[in-house]
């Protein structure tokens, strides 16, 4: 039994009225584009879904070929298959990060050992015991914000280990720094999401890249028809060229916001933990339940931190949002801290 509640996400904190700072989704609703693509497929749900044109644009995407690609109900599926072709494997979960992949881990049996990073939430291969043949790691990292360098991750690698790296939010990084996606190495499996970027959580599309051996031992437990015909048709729209410039635009705006956030925070003697890269940010603040129940009290959510093994109730994690909205927060939150 986990001393955490594995299976608390930001959704859970919103409500009707506040103003979401909980959930890292970027878009409040697809673009335009994306829900054309979306209706014009609504005419095919009579046949069961096929994933084999999402499976060919990922590949293409990511110049893999289309047998090292598995598309998934969302990342937290690919969590789920990992756990169930892996039960038995000795695992070690890199924390704090998103609790999905430990509670997946569980639910089949497995009791998967936790390093728990410092405070300057680096990564180390030396860090990972040698005995250890399933690690899990995000690059970058849920909730600490902290993009780890890939050479860092693939020196994780050796012979009968699987590394797991969770690039959920990868493409939300002007450029995608880091990235291991395009990387045939054995052993790595990396998981990629759409949901982020493109405002389709509701809708569960994702993928992973591996090596064909493992790709065909996930795809052997994964249940029939799990990708739905208009996520299938999400991958396709969101692999192409227009769609990846659009991203990368949205990823340059987004760590624009992100900086004046955390240049807001520290002006307020806000302790932003790491420096982040990614559209969130995580801080640590004295009293932060408190502090948190007040801002829904002035009508914000924000993200508890005590549900991420390795932080306490002083941690709070804020997404990035728009300039109007980071301006209007940081006012609030500068008449709620402690004087």
């Amino acid at each position: 039994m986990s001393d955490y509640d594995l299976h608390h996400h930001g959704d859970r904190e919103v409500g009707e009225g506040l103003v979401d700072l909980a959930v890292n989704v970027r878009l409040p609703a697809p673009p335009e584009w994306l829900q054309r693509e979306l209706r014009e497929a609504v005419a095919d749900l009579a046949a069961y879904p096929d994933p084999t044109a999402a499976t060919a644009a990922v590949a293409q995407r990511h110049g893999r070929r289309p047998d090292e690609v598995l598309v998934t109900a969302g990342a937290a599926e690919a969590f789920t298959l990992l756990a169930t072709a892996f039960r038995d494997r000795n695992a070690v979960v890199v924390h704090p990060q998103f609790t999905e992949p430990e509670a997946a881990l569980r639910a089949v049996g497995n009791e998967p050992r936790r390093l728990i990073l410092k405070s300057d939430c680096q990564l180390e291969a030396d860090l990972i015991p040698d005995d250890a043949d399933l690690v899990i790691v995000g690059n970058p990292t849920n909730p600490t914000s902290t993009l780890h360098p890939a050479a860092k991750l693939a020196a994780l690698l050796r012979p009968g280990r699987v590394v797991v790296v969770d690039e959920a939010f990868l493409d939300a990084i002007p450029g995608e720094p880091e990235a291991l996606a395009e990387k045939a190495l054995s052993g790595l499996v990396v998981l990629r999401s759409l949901t982020k970027t493109w405002g389709i959580a509701g809708l569960r599309a994702g993928y992973l890249l591996a090596e064909p051996d493992l790709v065909r031992r996930l795809k052997a437990v994964q249940p029939p028809w799990s990708v739905s015909t208009l996520a299938a048709r999400a991958v396709v729209a969101c692999c192409r060229p227009a769609a990846l410039d659009e991203a990368d635009k949205l990823a340059v705006a987004a760590e624009r916001d992100r900086e004046r956030l955390v240049a807001g925070l520290r002006e307020l003697g806000v302790e932003v933990v790491g420096e982040p890269r990614a559209p969130f940010v995580l801080v640590k603040i004295p009293g932060a339940q408190r502090i948190r129940a007040r801002l829904r009290e002035a009508g914000y959510a924000v993200r508890r931190g005590d549900t991420f093994p390795g932080l306490d109730g002083d941690h709070l994690r804020l997404a990035v949002r728009d300039e109007a909205t980071t301006t209007a927060f940081l006012r609030v939150l500068a008449r709620l801290l402690p004087a």
